[in-house]
Formats: C-alpha cells, structure tokens, sequence
C-alpha cells in the first residue's frame, strides 16, 4: 500500500540563520524533532500521501550532524472487500545547504534599505564607549548588516527600516539626541505601484561629554535653580549630570532641554592641567539660596588652596571651591581648567561678571595611569566594526573611559565587565590607591568550547 510514496527528499537548510525553506520561497525557523519540522518533511509527500489514510508520523533519532532527518509513518488502506491493511515505514531526508535570501544580501554587505547615522561634534568619544557598551548589553548589534566608524561618529545599516528605526528609538532613550530622517527613492514598479526607498536617520548626541566644564544660559542656570553659570559634568546618561562646585547643587538636563537652551564646554580635555593641593577645608554647612535645587549628598564641598605642578618654582597659588572634597588630601595631584589665565570664547561666559567666575576648576584627582592598568583585572567587549584608523589618540581616550568606569558607579550599572582571566586577583583593600572594580561587579567571560562529538560542533 506504500507503493507510489517515495522513500527519500531533500529539505533545503540555511546555515547562517538556521532555517528551513517551506516552498517556494518561505524560510522558517524550526528546531530538531519539532512539531513545524514534521509539518514541513510531510508537506513534501502531500500528494502521494492521498491516496491512504495517515495514522501516525513521528521521527526516529539521528546524529544533529549528521544531515539527516528519518520520518517513521504508519499508514492505512482498504483493499479488497472491506479488508484494511495497514503498513509502518520509513522515510529519509537529505539536510542540503542553501543560502537564503536575506543572508546573502548580509553576505554581500553593499545591499541595505536604512542606516542610522550617529554623530556628536566633539574631540571625546567617551559617549561613543558609553553607548557601545550599552548595545551590546541589550543586544541590538544583531540585526546590523554592517557597523562603520568614522572619525565622528558610527554608521549602522540595517535591512529594513522598522530596525532602524528601533535603534533611534534606542538610542533617544539612552543618550540626551535630537534626530531626524530622510528617504531617497530606488526603483518603483508602475504596474504593482510597488515603491523602494533607501531610509536615512541623523541621530545627534549632545556635544557634552563627562568632566566637561560649560556655562549655562542665565535663564537656564535660573530654572535650574539659581544655580551657577559655571558647572561641572560629572555624568551623562540619558540626561546631562551638572554639578555646581561652589554649593553642590546638582541638576540633570535632557535633550530636549538642551536644544532649546544650548550651551558649550569651555575646554576640552587636552587642556587639562595638574595642579597639587597645599591647603584643603572641608565646609560642613553651607546655607541654601532662595529657591535653591537638590544637593549632591555623594560629594564634600571643600575650599582649597592649589598651585600648578608646572610653576613649583613660583609663589602662585590658586584659591578655587571643589566638590571633591570627600577625596583630597593636602599633597596630592588633582586635574583641573585654569580659569584665571584663559581667554574664554563663549558667548554666555564672556557676559558674566568676572567675580562670579572661579579662578580654577578642579576636575577629579589624578593617579599613576601605568600602576592603573597593570592592576586593572576586568576587559570590555567590542563591536565588530570597520575602521578607518586607529590612532593614540583613540588609545588615550578609551583608557580615560576605563579609568571613568572604575570610579563612576552609576555608569557602571549599565555596562556588562568581564573578569579578566590573564591578570591575578588582588585584595581590594587598598585604600589609598586609585578606584577598583569590586570581584563581585564583574560577570564570567563565557567560551563555547568545542563540541563533544569531535570537530567544531553542532552546524544546525
């Protein structure tokens, strides 16, 4: 009664993403000895299949890898006089391998429908490191065809434009941007009135970065309130982190606030300069102006007297307010702009009346960057992406990142480290040294090892 069904077929697999082709063009995603895989295998033998009645259909257990999928079918059949027969057999498909559509146009990398261009107009990247730390925690780089830096900014291409426009969603959620988008068209098919668009997003990340040292608006600085004109950066996140350094009253600003009240930072980090604390004094109570907003109850407010490392020849000192207050110590190295001895191109600063502008900004306290990544025991993953150059500079700027990490909790949070295998565990009990990692922060680096069966593991 079998006769006319055949014994074997092919089934056409794709192994990039790891689906069955379902004739004559769908390709779906079903798992071994699963209920969609039977329905696909029987699918194949529909026709010669109708001339008996189907009991039962099940698979017999075969090697993952071994490119084959054995059906066990139990069919009846009245034959002469009411008489039933029925009949158990077997049935034997040929995994082949087949590229799919989709992932040749991934292959080919030329071929995208939407890209997302990320920009910020500053000489950091820090909000670039932040950011690509945060996309490989939520796992957003997978539907990427291609990923490509450039000198400011990051080009993500996708295959449709419902992804692209999930990764601007993305990043307005988690950095403080404005974005905009455009669509050019391809081709388009008169007869079906069928339309292909190529889709652009312009994302634009805020050009602020943390440590930075800018000047609010009077009236911004007013809503804020009453705060200073010059603030610190200490974070950004999803909203800008400001610090007052002469009260310690903190502010957060998101993007759309930015845009509609911008403002710009008044140096930029190669403009650092070291100076050494001579005299500090811790000020416990500091009374509140009217309509004065929230303080930071992380920081110490302290006044200070510094001078330059680069004139310990000279009497110079500097009198400055510091919110880091709860780390220095008389003698040590601390980071900071000059104020005093600049010529300030901004717009709001130049308007400002020269008492109300700080002599000295002091930034964060400086360590020994060499003892600092000898010690440093934990890694961060990386995209893959194609870049242009990788310069020093770039170097530079990623150790700042890690060094931010190390002593910024918050930012921590949402970023996934990795223990560090190759450099031995050290007790966390220095106190004097630069800010640590604590062991338990860190997740394990997980390395899928070779299959069992011999070779390189399971293909499907």
């Amino acid at each position: 009664i079998t006769e006319g069904i055949p014994k074997q077929g092919t089934v056409h697999f794709c192994r990039q993403c790891e689906r069955y082709l379902q004739p004559p063009g769908t390709w779906i995603q079903c798992s071994l000895e699963s209920r969609e895989l039977l329905a696909l295998c029987l699918k194949k033998i529909k026709a010669s299949l109708s001339k008996v009645r189907l009991i039962d259909a099940g698979f017999i257990w075969t090697e993952p890898h071994s490119k084959r999928l054995k059906l066990k079918l139990t069919v009846q059949k009245e034959v002469i006089n009411g008489a039933v027969l029925q009949q158990v057999f077997v049935v034997e498909y040929i995994i082949q391998s087949q590229m799919c559509e989709d992932c040749h146009r991934i292959e080919a990398k030329d071929f995208w429908k939407a890209v997302v261009q990320v920009r910020q107009k500053t000489l950091h990247k820090k909000t670039f490191y932040y950011l690509e730390q945060l996309i490989l925690k939520h796992r957003l780089h997978q539907n990427t065809l291609r990923i490509k830096e450039i000198h400011d900014g990051l080009d993500f291409y996708y295959s449709s434009k419902q992804q692209a426009q999930k990764m601007v969603d993305f990043l307005q959620c988690t950095v403080p941007s404005r974005s905009k988008s455009s669509q050019r068209l391809i081709s388009h098919d008169i007869h079906s009135n069928v339309y292909n668009y190529k889709s652009t997003f312009s994302v634009e990340i805020v050009p602020i970065c943390k440590d930075n040292v800018v000047c609010l608006s009077p009236k911004l600085a007013q809503s804020l309130g009453n705060m200073s004109q010059i603030c610190v950066c200490i974070r950004v996140t999803s909203t800008i982190h400001l610090i007052d350094p002469r009260t310690l009253q903190i502010a957060e600003i998101d993007g759309n606030t930015y845009w509609r009240h911008p403002f710009n930072s008044l140096f930029h980090p190669k403009q650092l300069e070291e100076f050494i604390i001579m005299d500090i004094n811790r000020v416990h109570e500091k009374k509140k102006s009217a309509g004065a907003g929230a303080r930071s109850n992380k920081h110490t407010l302290a006044e200070a007297w510094v001078r330059k490392t680069s004139e310990l020849d000279t009497d110079h000192q500097y009198f400055c307010c510091t919110h880091l207050g709860h780390i220095l110590n008389p003698g040590d190295l601390v980071l900071g702009f000059d104020l005093a001895n600049c010529n300030l191109n901004d717009e709001y600063a130049n308007k400002m009346n020269p008492h109300n502008i700080p002599d000295v900004v002091l930034i964060k306290k400086s360590y020994d960057r060499s003892k600092r990544q000898r010690r440093r025991n934990w890694k961060l993953k990386e995209l893959e992406r194609d870049r242009e150059t990788l310069d020093t500079d770039d170097e530079r700027q990623y150790q700042d990142f890690l060094e931010d990490l190390e002593e910024d909790e918050a930012i921590r949070k949402n970023v996934n480290i990795y223990r560090n295998a190759d450099i031995p565990v050290e007790s966390d009990t220095d106190e004097d040294g630069p800010p640590r990692i604590s062991l338990a922060e860190m997740l394990e680096d997980l390395h899928i090892s070779q299959d069992a069966t011999g070779g390189e593991g399971a293909e499907m």
